[in-house]
């Protein structure tokens, strides 16, 4: 009984790591660049000149969340909260869902397909006034809540397996996997950023198609979990003095076998939609001349290095030539697994 109550104490204690609540830094920050490449020249020079920024601060509404109470529900829309199909016969405007639903049920269960478009409408009034900092804003902004709403597990009640005694699937499948496995990845573009005539609709395009990958993520692990004991599966560290439970490397590389391409589609997937949404907010806002936000004029070497970026992107060559940006800067940090 002795042994049993200590094992189960060190089970209470043990937690499974969650490396972040949405993409993880390596992801959110992969996407944020690739969304660049896509844009028309008349926006190009600025965002390229302010990659660096756009890309760091892609991750700036996780880390707000520790300050702002409001913030953690704009990440996600746990569906099944608001009834059945509710991702087909949700109202896409806010208004209408307020109507159908209220507006504190929203703020519980979440809004990230309504606040997208409410940052739309902020990045577009940005671009209107050509405020420079605005504009940098909610771009980096925008892009951290439509990357979200490409990850499965932010568009259900079950948002880390722990209605289905699997508890810690969230960061497995958005960054521990992807922080194993990005050098595999097809990141090739042939994409261009192209406006959309009902963004509405296009977010909630997004968000139906994730959702119906949920089945998918929770079955896939289910399915590998077979294959493991729980000595194999999880690993124990120490992190702040505290015993931590870590997937191991072969689980979280099985469990990416297993579900195929599914991350990598869904990175390009949100990549493409963050492209699409900062041309429409750009068009929307009266297509100002860009040139004018600038801190410094373009020269010859910055426009052959964005040139030989977008090649590069377009050909999946980042990673080989060593320009991206978020898998240098996970080297540098030493969170390089």
């Amino acid at each position: 009984m002795k042994t049993f109550r200590n094992n189960l104490a060190l089970c209470v204690a043990l937690t499974v790591l969650i490396v972040c609540s949405s993409w993880g830094f390596l992801m959110h920050r992969t996407i944020t660049q690739l969304s660049i490449y896509q844009l028309p020249k008349e926006m190009q020079p600025f965002f390229s000149q302010n990659m660096d920024y756009l890309i760091k601060n892609s991750v700036r509404p996780d880390e707000r969340r520790n300050s702002d109470r409001t913030e953690a529900t704009k990440h996600f829309i746990d569906l099944e909260a608001y009834g059945e199909n509710a991702e087909k016969n949700m109202p896409t405007k806010w208004d209408a869902a307020v109507a159908m639903y209220t507006k504190d049920t929203l703020l519980k269960y979440g809004h990230v397909p309504y606040w997208i478009i409410e940052m739309k409408a902020r990045l577009a009034n940005a671009f209107d006034k050509e405020d420079r900092d605005s504009i940098l804003f909610y771009a980096a902004d925008i892009a951290h809540y439509i990357e979200d709403a490409n990850v499965p597990l932010h568009t259900t009640l079950n948002y880390d397996g722990q209605l289905s005694g699997q508890k810690g699937i969230h960061a497995l499948w958005e960054s521990v996997v992807p922080e194993l496995t990005l050098q595999d990845y097809d990141l090739e573009g042939k994409k261009k950023a192209k406006y959309l005539k009902n963004p509405e609709e296009a977010i909630w395009k997004a968000i139906r198609h994730t959702n119906s990958l949920v089945r998918e993520v929770l079955d896939a692990e289910k399915e590998v979990t077979k294959d493991f004991t729980e000595e194999t599966k999880y690993r124990i560290q120490k992190r702040n003095g505290r015993d931590v439970k870590y997937y191991t490397r072969n689980f979280a590389l099985a469990y990416s076998k297993k579900l195929g391409s599914t991350i990598n589609d869904q990175a390009v997937r949100a990549a493409d939609l963050v492209a699409d949404f900062w041309y429409t907010a750009w068009v929307d806002g009266g297509k100002p001349d860009l040139s004018k936000v600038l801190t410094r004029k373009p020269d010859t070497a910055a426009e052959k290095k964005i040139s030989d970026e977008i090649k590069a992107y377009r050909k999946n060559e980042l990673l080989k030539k060593g320009w991206l940006v978020a898998k240098k800067d996970a080297v540098a940090d030493g969170g390089e697994n």
